[in-house]
């Protein structure tokens, strides 16, 4: 799984697979960590559902999480701002 820290933030590749039967992560996939999505991959919902599913499991704000590339796309990377160590921990349960 590809995460790295920089300036205050985590810089972490996801890999998603949209329409699933539940939302939840999968474990390492390569350098990213798989997440399987309920959600359609269809008008942004996938990347919503993204965002809100980390946003309760890391229990930080929603807006403490950017898409920086892969709006369009099942590689994804995101900056994650506002984590305590132990909220990192959870990911990779």
């Amino acid at each position: 799984m590809k995460e790295k820290k920089e300036k205050g933030s985590l810089i972490l590749s996801v890999y998603i697979v949209p329409r699933s039967s539940k939302t939840e992560i999968v474990g390492p996939y390569g350098d990213a960590l798989k997440i399987k999505l309920n959600a359609p991959p269809v008008d942004g919902k996938a990347n919503e559902e993204l965002v809100y599913f980390l946003s309760k499991k890391l229990k930080i704000s929603k807006s403490n999480i950017k898409m920086i590339s892969g709006f369009n796309q099942k590689r994804k990377v995101l900056s994650i701002t506002g984590l305590q160590i132990s909220n990192i921990q959870v990911l990779l349960k």
